[in-house]
């Protein structure tokens, strides 16, 4: 068995990586990686093009060798052979045998997986039920549309029950119920204890599923964590009457505050400020009636990491 890490000895997340960089020539594709995903959770690496997202996950799976920094996955060091058999993977870009049945896919990777024929036929089956396409396991790959080869792509990343699924662009050629679909097959995972590895564009998607994120920019983590922690509250709108000029003046100190009629809107507070501010108003002589929060969408605190570039 490979020997582990030592800077990692003392936890055992789904993956961990310190500094890990790639380099081709003079381009550095990913630089100084560093990042941890606890098992059980759903994760979503983001960023534009060319930020580096595939050649991470590339070394995470061992299909290229780091040129710097080093990492676990499963708690076994990059590209372990016994970490990549509990490991499924669904790539931006694949392509099986035209004149294979679904269903001679799914065995044939349950083949790889050293699966009894048993197995690879109980498997095969489960994993087409899972992703819709249980009424097709015997037709020909070649006749299914991009939205079924995404489904099926899907299902064989889901052979073997393997305890982190890998997903790059799951959603890419799906309509909005095949989206739906896979939002439910990642919660089920999720449920059974699978760690899920999530690389997409979809913002909304991943806004929808992710327990946590990490937007790469340029080859580095820009920012890393819980979506609450990254959409935390920006702004309020507090439905006012009675709030005097002098009163509006002294809300300066919570943020930007506009008063539109009735409609108070204070740009810039914390969410833990709220309660202070409202204490405010009503210390004025103000009723307060309602109180919204604002949250950045991922995709304003997306575009804002990345500085408009």
């Amino acid at each position: 068995m490979p020997e582990r890490l030592s800077f990692m000895d003392y936890e055992d997340p789904a993956i961990r990586t310190e500094s890990l960089s790639k380099r081709y020539g003079r381009k550095a594709a990913l630089s100084d990686l560093t990042m941890t995903v606890p098992r059980g959770e759903v994760f979503g690496f983001l960023g534009p093009n060319g930020a580096g997202k595939t050649t991470a996950v590339k070394l995470l799976l061992g299909l290229a060798r780091p040129t710097a920094g080093e990492g676990l996955v499963l708690g076994e060091p990059l590209g372990a052979v016994s970490a990549r058999q509990h490991i499924g993977y669904l790539p931006e870009l694949f392509r099986y045998q035209d004149w294979l049945t679904a269903q001679e896919v799914l065995e044939a990777h349950g083949a790889l997986l050293h699966l009894s024929r048993a197995a690879r036929r109980t498997e095969a089956e489960s994993a087409l039920s899972v992703v819709g396409l249980a009424d097709r396991a015997k037709d020909r790959v070649g006749a299914f549309s991009k939205g079924m080869q995404q489904r099926l792509g899907l299902a064989v990343a889901l052979i073997g029950s393997p305890q982190m699924v890998v997903l790059d662009e799951p959603t890419s050629a799906l309509d909005p119920v095949g989206r739906h679909d896979v939002r439910e097959i990642i919660r089920h995972l999720k449920q059974r204890g699978a760690t899920i590895f999530l690389n997409s564009h979809l913002l909304s998607e991943v806004e929808l599923v992710c327990d946590r994120v990490a937007v790469l920019d340029r080859g580095r983590v820009a920012a890393e964590g819980s979506l609450e922690e990254l959409l935390a509250a920006t702004g309020a709108q507090i439905e006012v009457e009675g709030l005097t000029a002098e009163a509006l003046s002294d809300l300066r100190r919570f943020g930007e505050p506009r008063l539109r009629g009735t409609a108070l809107e204070v740009e810039g507070i914390r969410r833990v400020e709220v309660p202070e501010l409202v204490a405010a108003l009503c210390a004025s002589g103000a009723r307060v009636y309602a109180v919204e929060l604002r949250r950045a969408t991922l995709e304003e605190r997306f575009l804002g990491l990345l500085g408009g570039h």
